[in-house]
């Protein structure tokens, strides 16, 4: 693979690893660092902990996990292992965060990974993992530790992407387009990212300041009214962790963000964007909501696989998360279906299904669950984002009294 072996690659490879340490996660010195990826990332985890020990950092943990093996317990596995989890390791985890590690995990996933498997069984599998993962998810979603989430193109995700392509031809594309959107290929990527966390800062701002009451989305198949969150906030770009670290969660990010109110959603709903959702690809995806909750669900593809992951809990069918993004951000620019959440989702503007950020809403980590439901924040194993924002898409901010502004025109910022 002889652009995967050129200077320019290895030049791009060492910067991404230096941003994910310096502006993503926010190593301090003398903390320990726990990493999660696959056994195609190895390279780049090897990277990245060469920056996190050059950075301070007092122990580097990696955990790999093996895609083929994973199918495995699909080919050969009894019934009851579908239910089972490794609580034991995620709890490890939970600890290593509670005595004060930072958390950074490598996504490249195969997006097609169960595409074949019994729906059934995938589901039960994602049901039982979410729970068991659960004490080391809320420390991450309170923003109790300093955490960021970088990307690594992988001989199957590349496949998936460009899957006209021979490999080496798929994996130098890839690689370049995650290069570009983590801001990598630039000189100095570690200030690049200042400047863009910056603008994003600025955005959250204007919208905390306009104190909007609810989102109107307009567009084919979408026509959608998102009430939010009492004493709600937008959040985009860093943010300082509980053990103030600065760090910045998702890179690539174009998003800001915030927590809608789980009882005050109405109307109909159209996916823009294909969701992979734990290895199967879900299209068009078409929802309808009454009172919060989701009354009515259909996909052209992967239906199933949708309706099983609303019926995970009752807090699946709500929404946890609204997002606005532009159609002119640099992912959705460069034209390409990432069947990545991480990417996909900084394409267009967006919803997630399942569990609410409590840190986009005011004091919302000092509230108790009972206080942050009042608000309107949703609670369940899943938090699923999905897009529903293109160069059709029309955004209004809509205020207490019920007036209306214009937000977003044809996906841009109005």
């Amino acid at each position: 693979m002889k652009a995967m072996t050129s200077t320019e690659f290895e030049q791009n490879l060492q910067r991404l690893a230096e941003v994910a340490v310096h502006s993503g996660l926010g190593l301090a010195p003398g903390q320990e660092l726990v990493i999660t990826a696959t056994l195609d990332a190895v390279p780049l985890a090897r990277c990245i902990t060469k920056y996190a020990y050059k950075a301070g950092a007092c122990l580097v943990t990696t955990l790999f996990t093996d895609e083929d093996s994973s199918l495995l317990r699909f080919r050969h596995g009894s019934d009851a292992s579908f239910d089972a989890a490794p609580s034991w390791l995620y709890e490890g985890m939970a600890q290593a965060y509670r005595s004060g590690a930072a958390r950074l995990a490598i996504a490249g996933n195969n997006p097609s990974l169960l595409s074949r498997e019994d729906p059934d069984k995938v589901s039960r599998v994602n049901r039982a993992t979410s729970r068991a993962y659960r004490p080391a998810l809320e420390l991450i979603v309170r923003h109790e530790i300093n955490w960021t989430i970088v990307a690594c193109a992988t001989p199957a995700w590349a496949k998936c992407v460009f899957p006209d392509l021979p490999q080496d031809e798929a994996m130098a594309r890839l690689w370049s387009a995650i290069f570009a959107a983590s801001r990598a290929d630039q000189p100095d990527p570690v200030t690049a990212w200042k400047e863009h966390d910056a603008k994003l800062h600025a955005r959250a701002d204007y919208l905390n300041e306009k104190r909007y009451a609810g989102l109107h989305f307009r567009g084919p198949g979408t026509d959608l009214r998102v009430g939010l969150a009492d004493d709600h906030l937008w959040l985009g770009g860093g943010t300082t962790a509980h053990n103030g670290r600065y760090c910045i969660p998702n890179m690539p990010t174009e998003e800001v963000f915030t927590t809608p109110h789980k009882d005050r959603v109405e109307g109909r709903v159209t996916s823009t964007k294909p969701l992979s959702y734990q290895g199967t690809l879900i299209e068009g995806i078409s929802v309808r909501f009454e009172a919060g909750r989701i009354v009515d669900a259909g996909a052209s593809r992967g239906s199933e696989v949708l309706q099983k992951m609303i019926e995970t809990d009752e807090g699946a069918r709500q929404l946890g998360e609204v997002a606005l993004v532009p159609h002119s951000s640099p992912i959705a620019a460069s034209g390409l279906l990432f069947m990545n959440t991480l990417f996909d989702e900084n394409a267009a503007c967006h919803i997630a299904l399942g569990q609410a950020y409590s840190t986009c809403l005011k004091d919302g980590d000092s509230l108790t669950p009972d206080q942050l439901a009042a608000r309107g924040a949703n609670t369940s194993l899943i938090h699923v984002d999905w897009m529903i924002g293109s160069n059709k898409i029309d955004v209004d901010g809509i205020t207490a009294t019920g007036e209306s502004s214009p937000l977003i025109r044809a996906g841009e910022w109005a």
